[in-house]
């Protein structure tokens, strides 16, 4: 379930304020669907202060796609809902990594700049400038079954 759609990443497209009904007719199902498919997991609906459920231009893609490979390409039920589960973990995953991207890209600026100070030790993190003859010498413990 790419984000590859208009309105993705704002928002609006998050926010949980569409009645069944409305939901409904935007994915082409019948109310009673998207009432099953949350007993089971599938989507998440917001509640109102009454009970009602609401659900996200979000929601209505994910119908979408739940209902694409429930008919298109014969996958039950669980099968979709263990597809659904592993593309959010992917999602968290490449969000994770993004970060890391840019929090590691952050401080190999941080080291440069430190660096064109002057006052930043150049080089190897441990120094290396010693040498040594010592020899270590390793033998594998003996287990008492042997």
């Amino acid at each position: 379930m790419s984000e590859e759609y208009v309105g993705a990443g704002d928002p609006a497209y998050e926010a949980k304020v569409l009645m069944i009904s409305v939901a409904a007719r935007m994915a082409g199902m019948h109310p009673q669907t998207l009432r099953q498919y949350d007993r089971l997991g599938l989507v998440q609906p917001g509640r109102a202060a009454g009970g009602g459920r609401r659900y996200s231009v979000r929601d209505v893609v994910l119908l979408r796609e739940v209902q694409r490979l429930s008919q298109d390409d014969g996958i039950n039920l669980a099968g979709v809902k263990r597809i659904i589960g592993l593309e959010r973990l992917l999602e968290e995953a490449q969000r994770r990594v993004a970060r890391l991207e840019a929090e590691l890209d952050a401080a190999y600026r941080r080291i440069a700049e430190l660096e064109s100070l002057g006052g930043f030790p150049r080089g190897d993190l441990v120094p290396t400038n010693r040498t040594s003859t010592a020899l270590v010498v390793w033998r594998p413990r003996r287990t008492p079954d042997r």
